[in-house]
């Protein structure tokens, strides 16, 4: 699934980075960042509402490129900055983390597990 893809249908704003040419084959919801560092997939969406430096930093060691804030958190300017640096993709949606993850694996994209 493309990103701008996501953008649609989330409804979501892009507050970091590029999502012409990015592309996720998964998805994981998780507000529990211990939980992400035990995955090793590729090409994969992190939907969360963690709204925090450790967010960015837990999908770097992850090899993460795409998060999704959900429940309207808004990602600081730090963040922001960091994702940046790293290449990453951050959007913002107001939707729950259950709609998020309904619509999006209504439209295709697969779980993790």
């Amino acid at each position: 699934m493309n990103l701008t893809e996501v953008v649609r249908l989330t409804n979501a704003t892009v507050v970091a980075g590029r999502v012409e040419s990015r592309h996720v084959d998964r998805g994981f919801c998780s507000d529990l960042l211990s939980d992400v560092l035990t995955l090793d997939t590729d090409n994969m969406l992190l939907i969360t509402g963690m709204s925090n430096l450790q967010a960015i930093r837990t999908a770097e060691m992850a090899d993460i490129q795409s998060i999704l804030l959900v429940r309207g958190k808004k990602a600081s300017s730090e963040m922001i900055q960091l994702a940046e640096e790293s290449r990453m993709v951050i959007m913002e949606t107001a939707l729950s983390m259950f709609n998020t993850a309904g619509i999006l694996h209504g439209a295709g994209l697969k779980a993790v597990y």
